[in-house]
């Protein structure tokens, strides 16, 4: 049996700044109909900069959560923008350090069972300082944390953001390997 489904008719339903919402009607390997509610997004890039055993977090609050939470920086792409551009602009607009390379670790679909999101994560380990410039509707803290708290805030369940738990579990792994 052939695993695809096949758009029948599509129907967006909302179109926002970040993501658009639609219900599409697909017809399914097996002949018959259903409905499939599918949020669009460009996708985003985020970075994991790593320096003398220290890892660079920002903590931000995340209004869907109703908390502040920690992540590596990150942020969303813009139609047709590089994903690793990306990753180098949002460490510099949101921790004031200019990536003078970006390593590609790991592509991720956070949400595939309703979401197009499509997260490149890079690591970076050479960098100078620069200037943050945080958007004008952004408000974070960025803070560098010793290797060791890290892995005990993963164990404690403090990080909870997906994306960042990915970097850092292959952070982690690769040092292990080495």
């Amino acid at each position: 049996m052939e695993l695809i489904e096949k758009t029948v008719k599509e129907n967006v339903i909302y179109s926002g700044k970040i993501l658009s919402l639609k219900c599409d009607e697909v017809l399914l390997p097996n002949g018959k109909t259903s409905k499939r509610e599918v949020v669009l997004h460009n996708g985003g890039s985020c970075v994991l900069a790593a320096k003398d055993g220290r890892i660079l977090f920002v903590k931000q609050y995340r209004y869907a959560l109703g908390e502040a939470i920690y992540e590596i920086p990150a942020g969303k792409l813009e139609k047709g923008e590089d994903p690793k551009n990306t990753a180098i602009r949002e460490l510099e607009e949101e921790c004031g350090l200019v990536a003078e390379d970006a390593t590609l670790l790991y592509e991720t679909y956070p949400t595939p069972g309703y979401s197009s999101e499509h997260i490149y994560i890079y690591r970076c380990d050479r960098f100078k300082n620069g200037k943050a410039h945080l958007d004008e509707n952004e408000f974070l803290t960025g803070e560098w944390i010793e290797e060791e708290k890290v892995r005990r805030m993963m164990k404690s369940g403090q990080i909870k953001d997906g994306k960042t738990l990915i970097a850092l579990l292959h952070y982690f792994l690769d040092k292990a390997e080495k």
